[in-house]
């Protein structure tokens, strides 16, 4: 039956904030179709007579705008005068938790246009909303994405085409940039690296480089490698040096008492090269819980030392202060107390420093030595690069990838990334004139999971690996053409002439992977490349204060099925996983697989798949149970390298005794995680 809307349909229509806004017949006719589909109703196509029906009582009854509530109670008696009452229950029981939501929001004190979860308001309540003097909030998630896309806009088009995306949650930058775009701060980037020579003034020149990048939300990687190590001579002062472990305390210091004022804890990454005299006291750093809390640590090996480990020979340790062979060891000892720590700390990761440098863009410019504090960020020193990630889970279309919407999304983010190059505050002007002469960008992804989700692909499948190359393929190719399309209209990085690249291109540096933490959250997908770490947990949202949360597709997918009950979403929250549970049918569990059910090298598979195609690094946490044999990490850090990753890091659930993620247990206990957990690292020293 074709209704006919506008003969007595009303023009506006007031939101609950007292917005008048346009009225919008459509929504009334999807949100109808959605309660049919909850209760697996076959007369979902009667949702646009309904509809119609609910405009001729409005008509009736409201002289005047109507209001939202208005509308939700004329949708709420047709379906029970029709006789709908199982899909009017579904209705109501919608309309009550969204009036749930929206009391939540309100304790938070923010007002919240674009319906986010409980969750996302809370995050961005606490770090990156607007605040007056007494701390009230005084922007809305609206306002914020707007107060960005000017910012960081140069017309008015460019600013609408920025908003759109913000607001759809299809694109989001890294946090600084959504901290401090259009504010006195105006610090943007997320990762810079910071230089450290065999010197004091050196040493405390970067403490105090890294301590405004912090102050500023950024977050910094050291290399240490340069540094004499413990017992050496110091002509100067006649006495001995105490090495870089020593040192890297006095970084991990500054940065607590930095982080005590700041809207986010700083995070440091420590390397150190695998042929220093000190390496056996630097992978073992983090043995004790307490020490290095604020550094994730890695050590960069190169290929020298692989073909050691492979051929099980000796490996030079050399002192960096005058390039002298101190002594030699087994490659296998320090590869065996790695695998050990690995296991039993989730310290120390591995770069492998030699893939890292044969994939420098400007090599004439000089080496790489260290990344950002999760790795994904190769840089030069007192380089920074602003980040930014697509939610894949916004490019699905009929059950398939849109490509096209995809295509335009990439177009757009790499210009928005472009332009926070040249708008940015820089803490230092070293790091201003390096990174504008190379200009690197690092686009990247979230939400994969929930794209291999809504393709029914189980994640470790050789399906998901192939989704997962066309994906980043299509990024990279895509992603490039933009940059050299910038490049005919701004012209190409200044370091250009010398670097690897035929072509004039923007920016030296087009795509990272990075891991997302809190802009997933307020996106409402899966972390990065992650998988799904649960499949329905508690959310630990204030203090006494938990919500339960499933998976949306999974929720979709149960309704559909016909298994979905809120018992069943409880009972699979004492674990997370679906495995052991009858109710569910098996090709529903084979699709709905979590971090902690797939096979460890599936994971590395995965990061290898991304990395492929990747101009920078991957970030991803290879996740094993608590149980797991230790022969277990060292064939996924070699099956890393055999497939070309430029590093990895590896979790043992449990490792740690502060975590963010925790299993339940038998005394009836649910998964739970912190606010801003999304996925990847269970512990507290991974985020970023």
């Amino acid at each position: 039956m074709q209704i006919n809307y506008n003969q007595g349909m009303p023009q506006e229509i007031r939101k609950r904030d007292g917005r008048i806004v346009d009225f919008d017949k459509t929504k009334i006719a999807k949100a109808i179709f959605k309660a049919f589909v909850a209760t697996k109703s076959h007369n979902g196509e009667r949702a646009e007579e309904i509809a119609g029906r609910v405009v001729e009582i409005l008509d009736k009854r409201i002289t005047g705008i109507p209001g939202v509530e208005d509308v939700q109670d004329a949708v709420e008696d047709v379906l029970i005068k029709k006789g709908y009452t199982g899909v009017a229950r579904a209705y109501i029981l919608y309309r009550e938790k969204r009036a749930q939501i929206r009391k939540a929001k309100k304790f938070f004190g923010v007002k919240d246009e674009l319906k986010l979860s409980v969750n996302a308001v809370r995050v961005l309540e606490r770090r990156y909303l607007l605040k007056n003097e007494n701390g009230d909030v005084i922007e809305t998630p609206l306002k914020l994405f707007e107060r960005i896309a000017k910012a960081v806009a140069f017309d008015p088009e460019s600013e609408c085409e920025f908003l759109n995306l913000l607001v759809n949650l299809e694109f989001l930058p890294n946090t600084p940039t959504i901290m401090n775009a259009g504010t006195h701060n105006g610090q943007l980037s997320a990762c810079f690296v910071i230089p450290v020579e065999d010197s004091l003034v050196s040493i405390f020149d970067a403490v105090k480089s890294m301590a405004l990048i912090q102050q500023s939300g950024g977050g910094t990687g050291f290399s240490f490698s340069h540094l004499r190590p413990r017992g050496d001579i110091v002509k100067s002062t006649k006495g001995v040096a105490s090495g870089p472990v020593s040192f890297m305390k006095v970084f991990d210091t500054a940065t607590d008492v930095i982080k005590q004022g700041g809207k986010r804890r700083g995070a440091n990454m420590g390397i150190l090269r695998a042929d220093h005299p000190d390496i056996f006291e630097f992978i073992t750093a983090k043995t004790n819980e307490g020490v290095l809390t604020n550094f994730n640590i890695s050590v960069a090996v190169d290929d020298k030392f692989m073909n050691a480990v492979t051929e099980d020979s000796e490996y030079e340790l050399i002192n960096p202060r005058n390039r002298e062979v101190v002594k030699k060891v087994k490659a296998r000892d320090i590869w065996n107390l790695m695998i050990t720590m690995a296991w039993k700390t989730g310290d120390p990761g591995i770069i492998f420093i030699d893939e890292i440098n044969r994939h420098n863009p400007t090599p004439h410019i000089g080496e790489m030595e260290s990344t950002n504090p999760c790795g994904e960020q190769s840089l030069l020193p007192y380089e920074s690069c602003n980040l930014g990630s697509i939610n894949l889970a916004k490019m699905i279309k009929n059950g398939s990838i849109d490509w096209e919407k995809l295509g335009k999304t990439i177009d757009i983010a790499v210009r928005f990334l472009d332009n926070v190059i040249d708008i940015n505050k820089y803490p230092l002007s070293r790091i201003e004139e390096i990174t504008k002469a190379n200009r690197k960008i690092g686009l990247g992804v979230m939400g994969f999971a929930d794209m291999l989700l809504q393709l029914r692909t189980p994640y470790d499948s050789e399906e998901a690996l192939k989704t997962a190359e066309e994906i980043m393929n299509f990024i990279q190719e895509k992603s490039h053409r933009a940059s050299e399309k910038l490049a005919k209209v701004r012209g190409a990085f200044p370091n250009f002439k010398g670097s690897v690249y035929k072509k004039p291109i923007r920016n030296s540096t087009v795509t990272t992977v990075a891991p997302t933490g809190t802009i997933s959250i307020i996106a409402g997908c899966s972390s990065g490349i992650e998988p799904m770490f649960a499949v329905s947990f508690v959310r630990n949202v204030l203090e006494g204060t938990k919500l339960i949360e499933v998976n949306p597709y999974f929720e979709a997918a149960a309704k559909e099925r016909g298994f979905y009950s809120e018992e069943l979403m409880m009972k699979i929250a004492k674990s997370g996983t679906l495995a052991g549970i009858k109710e569910i049918p098996d090709d529903v569990k084979q699709v709905f697989v979590t971090a902690f059910d797939i096979v460890p090298l599936w994971h590395v598979k995965m990061q290898a798949a991304f990395q492929k195609y990747c101009d920078n690094a991957v970030s991803k946490t290879i996740n094993f149970p608590n149980d797991v044999d230790i022969k277990e990490i060292e064939k996924a850090f070699m099956l890393a390298y055999e497939l070309k990753c430029k590093g990895i890091t590896v979790y043992r659930y449990g490792s740690k005794t502060t975590q963010v993620l925790y299993f339940g247990d038998a005394n009836d206990k649910y998964v739970s995680v912190d606010p801003e957990y999304s996925g990847g690292c269970a512990a507290q020293v991974c985020p970023v």
